[in-house]
């Protein structure tokens, strides 16, 4: 038996939801195959079999998992008993066709009634053993769902896709017999075409910021690229000591917090805002870091961070995770706060413009690192790059202050020594 674990999922993430399984205790899955999804605050993942064999899951949908647990066991010796798709011919007879004797029992009244009946014994016809069981597990028909095996078979990718996105898998609605004349209107939609709830205390908070950021201010933005290497590199070879020394995970946000630091001790007006017709500028550096969490997006507040540590920063960030998670962070969390970093990288965004976070004047925007080709001493070699962007309150800080702070925050990643070293 292989035991099948949570893996970890990102810097500051230690537990996830069992969203969906899709392979239940019993069934037979093939080594990479979706057994079931997780989702943490930051995105959803599926945990894919090892190897190939009978599944057991441990857990049930909704359970709250840590990482490292193990949730699914899968038994390599099972391999012998998988059952190839059977041919049309050969499909189980609880999804055969009716006798034709029994169908007159209730005939066809009109044309167009015979075409729905034909796509639906077709599609009921097509269900691979694996994936009828898979929908009947879930207690879905096999009958409104469209196949992409041969002959429109329904394959287990197919199953699983639907339990997935049940919408996206119905089948389209059967072609207008051609009657001699135009065709009747089509049938309405099932269900309703449009819902409406009420906006959330937090939601309305969040639309009013942002309409106001967007109002307020003469908002700017800038961009840089970041060589991730040397930090990657750095992290790589002391993270497992530092979560020893220190019990919290070493990730990029303390990294890049520290930069922060001391662009904004160059550049003190990017951590100043205004103040009717005053300028107000602070003399500490308090930075928000936004965080995902099931009630929306919240900015609490790393106090000091001149002053903390590497520790001391992913400290906080963890808890501040944790308490957004279980719906704990307080109004005084999220209050102050000189500048912004958010983080779309971890939902895969490779570019964006992030918005002010009123009422101050800069917001910094992370982005996906991936594999790129640059040219560093006249050669084309393969790094880690990361986009970055600078928004900013044009009315207070000036471009090449924009630009100067982003060449800051680029020379203390790609150099760590910067701010490690406090140079």
């Amino acid at each position: 038996m292989i035991d099948v674990t949570v893996p970890a999922a990102g810097e500051s993430v230690t537990e996830a939801t069992v969203s969906v399984i899709l392979i239940p205790t019993g069934s037979f899955a093939e080594e990479d195959d979706a057994i079931l999804e997780l989702e943490t605050d930051k995105a959803s993942m599926p945990l894919n079999a090892p190897k190939s064999g009978k599944v057991e899951v441990l857990v049930e949908e909704g359970a709250t998992v840590n990482v490292g647990d193990v949730i699914a066991r899968i038994d390599e010796t099972a391999v012998g008993e998988a059952t190839p798709a059977p041919t049309q011919a050969e499909a189980p007879a609880e999804s055969a066709p009716a006798p034709v004797e029994k169908s007159v029992e209730k005939p066809v009244e009109t044309k167009s009634e015979a075409p729905k009946a034909a796509s639906s014994a077709s599609a009921s016809n097509s269900a691979s053993p694996a994936a009828a069981h898979l929908l009947g597990s879930k207690g879905m028909s096999p009958d409104h769902i469209m196949g992409s095996g041969p002959g429109g078979r329904i394959t287990k990718a197919d199953a699983i896709n639907a339990i997935k996105n049940p919408r996206s898998q119905m089948l389209p609605p059967p072609p207008t017999p051609d009657l001699g004349f135009a065709a009747s209107m089509p049938e309405p939609i099932v269900g309703e075409r449009e819902t409406k709830k009420k906006m959330s205390r937090l939601r309305k908070v969040i639309a009013k910021r942002l309409v106001q950021a967007q109002h307020d201010a003469a908002m700017l933005t800038t961009f840089n690229e970041i060589d991730m290497s040397y930090v990657m590199q750095l992290r790589s070879k002391y993270k497992e000591r530092f979560k020893e020394n220190h019990g919290v995970g070493l990730g990029f946000m303390s990294f890049f917090i520290k930069a922060a630091v001391e662009g904004l001790k160059s550049f003190p007006d990017i951590n100043a805002f205004i103040e009717d017709d005053d300028i107000v500028s602070r003399h500490y550096y308090d930075v928000s870091v936004a965080v995902s969490t099931p009630r929306g997006l919240v900015v609490p507040v790393v106090r000091d961070c001149d002053k903390l540590s590497f520790s001391g920063i992913e400290s906080s960030i963890l808890d501040y995770a944790k308490r957004g998670r279980d719906g704990k962070l307080s109004t005084d969390d999220m209050q102050g706060g000189g500048f912004t970093i958010t983080n779309g990288g971890v939902f895969g965004s490779l570019l964006s413009t992030p918005i002010l976070n009123p009422p101050q004047s800069a917001i910094l925007g992370l982005h996906k690192i991936e594999k790129r080709a640059i040219v560093i001493d006249d050669e084309i070699v393969i790094r880690p790059m990361m986009y970055v962007a600078l928004s900013y309150d044009h009315r207070i800080v000036d471009g090449k202050e924009a630009v100067s702070f982003l060449v800051k925050i680029k020379e203390c990643i790609e150099d760590p020594a910067n701010i490690m070293l406090e140079l």
